[in-house]
């Protein structure tokens, strides 16, 4: 009778061990299903931020001339966009006849005024680069969805306050308050798409569907904007801009309140921001992003007084030049993130050859005689530095996976700077150096500088080769996951994220830098490597 009772208890036992084990693995696969889904809100949170930025950065273009004029009583004298003495082609209705799809900045009126508005397109950008050292460390600290919501609000504010601007030191405020804004929140965004999507290609396609919106709102805000302005009055436009940001940092609340820091607290540190600027895998790909994006940022300001001056163009064509180059800039980021699925270790030949193709196409534009010629070029910049974009940004997201600690708000500090360091030198610099060297020689020394570029990212061909570093403190941390956040991430990570490994690589690797991520590494050993 006891050996029977005894053999009824084990088999109690080893039930009621079963069932917890059920009941642990459905909590657990509900919760990476809601994961998952959550990811998905998140990313869209995150495109929508993107997509305000650049509206916002490109909706003021066919508004703000008119703005500054009607500021100093001449509202109704000139268009925004027609050159000084020109005659108007555009009917309007009230305060003057406005292009609706006018894409340039400054105007030809000349003067004081081409000053103010220069200063006015670069005080976005000039802030954006100071702050972003800073933003990306808080961002390392306290997590990505606290910066990223304080971004928005701050966004919020600048385009309210661009509604209700009634001079120009008030649009100057709203313009710097924008850049305050987006280096929050377009860092804390693109870094949260890297963390929540660790796994390759999901990774590179989340970035990609980031990169087509932040094109569509650059390309798509010109017209947004000059048709609201036209028909429905000056505070329109900005107020539907702020109407839709409010409602993304609502749903950003709803998918991850800012009190929720328990995920937080389970996550290593990340690596200082001085250090990830002087590593020279992560320091190539700052140098691309920032050239490749040079010839955007300097012929936006120029391009149309040149249209003007070499072929007579008309007004919409002037509003029309760059809205065909969304099409390739899409096209690019989709062929990018195939190849880039299919031949993963090609990742930094997909970039050399964008600044190739950029380098080329900056050259054609001066050699360009009508409108239907200046669109190819154009085309192929915005395409070229679709790949240099879409095949970069993941690789910095790996180089910190594989040389540092998994943590991205720094790394992406360091693109936003780069960024910013061209969009803020272009409206400035751009046309001074038009009218000292001529248009001709602006592109023809920007596609020089990327076709020179290019073979730097050489570079970069055995990055993925590279693999964590097996210190024997990470092996004295071994230990198992800690909480239903770790379980998950290394779930997450088994299930999907052996695509981040170069093929060959054995499941102990994995395994060890999986380990990684949920211990941390030490300073000391962080920016140790090996290869495959």
């Amino acid at each position: 009778m006891s050996e029977a009772g005894g053999a009824g208890r084990a088999r109690a036992a080893v039930a009621r061990l079963s069932e917890a084990v059920g009941e642990r693995r459905r909590r657990l696969g509900t919760a990476m299903g809601e994961a998952r889904r959550q990811r998905r809100l998140l990313l869209l949170v995150v495109c929508v931020a993107l997509l305000l930025d650049n509206m916002l950065y490109m909706v003021i273009v066919p508004i703000i001339p008119d703005y500054i004029a009607a500021m100093r009583g001449r509202g109704g004298a000139a268009g925004p966009s027609a050159p000084a003495g020109a005659n108007e082609s555009g009917g309007g209705s009230g305060g003057g006849n406005r292009s609706l799809l006018p894409a340039r900045y400054p105007p030809a009126a000349g003067g004081n005024e081409d000053v103010q508005i220069g200063v006015l397109f670069a005080s976005k950008a000039m802030l954006q680069l100071l702050v972003n050292p800073l933003s990306g460390t808080l961002i390392d600290r306290v997590g990505y969805e606290a910066p990223l919501l304080a971004g928005l609000a701050v966004m919020f504010l600048s385009t309210a306050t661009f509604a209700f601007a009634e001079n120009y030191a008030t649009l100057f405020a709203a313009r710097s308050l924008q850049g305050l804004g987006s280096a929050f929140a377009d860092t804390a965004g693109i870094a949260l798409i890297a963390d929540r999507y660790a796994e390759e290609p999901a990774r590179s396609r989340a970035l990609g569907t980031a990169l087509a919106c932040i094109s569509f709102g650059s390309l798509a805000a010109p017209p947004f904007g000059g048709i609201l302005y036209e028909f429905a009055g000056k505070r329109v436009p900005f107020l539907v801009l702020a109407c839709v940001c409010f409602l993304d940092g609502l749903l950003l609340l709803a998918l991850a309140p800012p009190c929720a820091t328990g995920a937080r607290a389970n996550m290593p540190v990340g690596t200082p921001i001085h250090r990830l600027m002087v590593d020279p895998y992560i320091a190539v790909v700052a140098g691309a992003l920032a050239t490749c994006n040079i010839p955007l940022a300097f012929l936006e300001p120029t391009i149309a007084n040149w249209m003007e001056e070499s072929m007579g163009a008309s007004e919409w064509e002037v509003g029309l030049t760059w809205l065909p180059a969304f099409f390739p800039h899409v096209l690019g980021v989709y062929v990018t993130v195939r190849l880039a699925a299919a031949y993963p270790h090609l990742q930094w030949f997909y970039g050399a050859l964008g600044m190739a193709i950029i380098g080329a196409s900056s050259c054609l534009v001066p050699a360009c005689r009508n409108f239907g010629q200046v669109i190819v070029p154009l085309c192929g910049i915005c395409f070229g530095i679709a790949l240099v974009d879409t095949a970069l940004l993941p690789t910095l997201a790996f180089l910190v996976d594989v040389r540092h600690v998994s943590v991205y708000g720094s790394v992406y500090a360091i693109a936003d700077i780069s960024y910013s360091v061209a969009y803020a030198l272009g409206p400035i610099v751009a046309g001074q150096i038009v009218h000292t060297m001529g248009f001709a020689q602006l592109n023809l020394g920007m596609g020089l500088a990327n076709v020179l570029y290019a073979p730097v990212l050489l570079f970069l061909r055995n990055v993925c080769q590279m693999k964590p570093s097996h210190s024997e403190r990470n092996i004295l941390l071994e230990e198992g996951p800690k909480g239903l956040y770790d379980t998950i991430k290394m779930e997450e990570r088994k299930g999907m994220g052996k695509s981040l490994r170069p093929a060959g690589e054995t499941e102990e690797n994995g395994m060890d830098s999986y380990r990684r991520d949920l211990t941390g590494v030490s300073e000391e050993d962080s920016s140790d490597y090996e290869y495959s």
